[in-house]
């Protein structure tokens, strides 16, 4: 099928090809200042345009794509997008990629495919179904076009990032190296679920206005891309719509809409269906080197930093363990600093330094494994990241961080609304002095203020913003430490060990990092969350004995900071975050059976016996970092 889809192409000669102004001699108007994309720094190769080129898969099924060709007297490398979102669009905007024909200006071949059932390409569309086989198929084909060396690389971003793992896993013979951007390591945990807990906020909106509405415009469903269309102007609404298994939007009796979510409304567990395109559980089929790119408040980010660790350690070759590099700035999944970001305020005011240097460093790495340049950008494992409140681009050979302690603070006092106000507190020696109570009513759930939920910072909880006035509710109970002494910074995971007690069958426990500022204002830096009936394993629910003390593991996701001298540190805990994810209706019913919610009672201990604490990744003084992201030396 591959040999016959080259045929095909040849057969096409120049049909349908569109120059593009650099090599038809057209003069090219610059881009005003600050305009995205910029049209600086091109490459010496004209390049030419071929339209909804066709790649048949194994299956037969047609697949098209936007070719953009170098003019050059030698073959030279791939670079391929496989995107759900419109191959013309290209990641592009908001203000994310350079143009496929800036990278192809730099001599590379750049194909963009749209996926199966969407855009031109033929076939039905299935979330994650399909992008193992047509991605290895596709990657050998764009091997083999006119032009092409061989040498393949994969880029894109979100489940742009997914195509290119899950192509991976495959080992297409071709495929030298994947540069994915905020992507996951796990569809069900990170991605569609967060420690058993459904991301409500995330999945609901993108499954409406994105990909259920593309595919009905695919199929040329008018009637239901105008009803997902007017479900998504009112997104408040439908987020609050129960039971999530007949959520009429998606239309749960018609098989042809959105079969694949009421899948995953079916599957609250991390089941057979999950795990067949499980990233983490395959990196030894994964021998390339992977250049990763994720944000502190990413909808993603956990996923992306076990991608590197879990390369370094089980990567499929020795090239590939040696090279894995892991860029972390400060942005939320599509607001990658830059002036025509839209971003949280706090991110916006960081100014040039935030911005993400994904186009240059994407070059560099591409120019090193499909051109063989010596650019000193690879050939061990690196992390860059961003430390937040020092605004400085660090270094690390490793992740966690090599020189991590590991430190414990225990929860003490009295957490909510007791006598005397709100005095919770964090030790670093447990007291052994009680317990906190607190009700959590599914009915009025605690509202998300900023977090890691996805996509943009309009149309989901993400980012930092102040905890103040979430935390005046009853239900929000908060441990805070001692003003600093010193600056102290903070990068790599987070974990609760939380001593607790429910009296309904199910519930969730959230908590949340925090920084508070000496004027009281109190600044989120992650968050996480657990399913009580899946404490123990995503696989096999276990209610509770209502009333009986368990310990749950909280895994706030990873972050960087720098306290200042006078910070305190804060750890809020609830039993909801509305609607970064679904709350709990503490029944213990199947989910997304019932609309029926039921209040409980929730106890957190902290004495002898149920030492509730959060153990903290404190990275020692010493290297300062720099206010210039470190492009490797002699990159371009």
């Amino acid at each position: 099928m591959i040999g016959s889809a080259r045929c095909l192409l040849t057969a096409l000669g120049c049909v349908g090809i569109l120059v593009a102004g650099c090599s038809s001699g057209e003069a090219r108007q610059p881009a005003p200042p600050g305009a995205w994309p910029p049209d600086t720094d091109r490459g010496d190769c004209a390049v030419q345009t071929q339209r909804d080129v066709p790649a048949a898969m194994r299956d037969g099924t047609v697949l098209r794509a936007d070719v953009y060709r170098p003019r050059s007297e030698q073959p030279v490398p791939v670079l391929l997008m496989r995107t759900q979102y419109g191959k013309a669009a290209a990641q592009i905007q908001p203000s994310r990629y350079r143009t496929p024909e800036w990278f192809a200006s730099h001599c590379y071949l750049v194909v963009v495919q749209d996926v199966r059932g969407l855009g031109s390409s033929d076939g039905v569309f299935t979330e994650f179904g399909n992008d193992q086989h047509d991605g290895y198929d596709t990657v050998e084909w764009a091997a083999q076009l006119p032009g092409a060396n061989g040498e393949v690389g994969m880029y894109g971003s979100s489940y742009v990032g997914a195509t290119q793992w899950l192509a991976a896993t495959e080992t297409p013979p071709h495929l030298r190296t994947i540069v994915p951007a905020n992507t996951a390591a796990d569809y069900y945990d990170g991605w569609t679920y967060e420690g058993g807990a459904f991301r409500l906020g995330f999945v609901e909106p993108w499954a409406m206005g994105t990909i259920g509405a593309e595919a009905a415009q695919r199929r040329g469903d008018k009637a239901t891309v105008d009803e997902l269309k007017a479900a998504v102007a009112d997104t408040t609404q439908w987020l609050n719509y129960r039971p999530y298994q007949r959520f009429p939007p998606l239309r749960p009796d018609d098989p042809e809409v959105a079969p694949w979510f009421f899948d995953w409304i079916r599957n609250p567990t991390r089941t057979d269906y999950w795990q067949r395109w499980s990233i983490r559980d395959r990196y030894a089929n994964v021998q390339v080197p992977v250049l990763d790119i994720e944000g502190w408040y990413d909808a993603f980010l956990a996923g992306g930093v076990q991608n590197f660790a879990g390369m370094v350690d089980r990567g499929g070759s020795p090239l590939a363990k040696r090279n894995q590099r892991l860029v972390i700035g400060p942005w939320d999944h599509l607001g990658w600093g830059r002036t025509t970001s839209t971003i949280a305020p706090r991110l916006e005011r960081l100014g040039p330094v935030a911005d993400s240097p994904i186009n240059e460093l994407m070059l560099t790495w591409f120019d090193h494994f499909l051109k063989g340049k010596d650019n000193g950008v690879a050939g061990e494992p690196r992390v860059d990241y961003y430390l937040m409140g020092a605004n400085r681009w660090k270094s690390a050979p490793s992740w966690p961080l090599p020189r991590t302690e590991w430190t414990e603070y225990f929860f003490t006092g009295n957490g909510g609304n007791g006598p005397q106000g709100r005095v919770g507190a964090l030790s670093a020696q447990p007291n052994g002095n009680g317990s906190d109570r607190y009700v959590y009513d599914p009915a009025t759930p605690a509202p998300s203020v900023g977090g890691h939920s996805c996509c943009g910072v309009g149309s989901g909880p993400q980012g930092p913003f102040d905890q103040t006035s979430v935390e005046q509710r009853s239900d929000v109970l908060t441990y805070t430490g001692a003003p600093l002494a010193a600056d102290t910074e903070v990068t790599g995971p987070v974990t609760v060990q939380l001593w607790a007690a429910s009296t309904a069958p199910d519930t969730d426990f959230v908590a949340r990092l925090e920084v508070v500022a000496p004027d009281g204002s109190a600044v989120n830096l992650n968050n996480g969350i657990v399913r009580a009936a899946l404490r123990d394993s995503l696989d096999t629910p276990a209610p509770l004995q209502p009333g009986k003390p368990y310990l749950f593991t909280i895994e706030i996701w990873p972050t960087s900071y720098q306290f200042r001298a006078g910070d305190r540190i804060r750890v809020a805990v609830s039993s909801s975050d509305y609607p970064q994810y679904a709350p709990n209706p503490n029944t213990g019913e199947p989910f997304g059976a019932s609309a029926r919610t039921q209040p409980a009672t929730q106890t957190i201990y902290h004495d002898v016996a149920h030492p509730s604490s959060v153990v903290l990744p404190v990275i020692p003084p010493g290297d300062s970092g720099s206010d210039r992201f470190p492009l490797s030396p002699g990159g371009r």
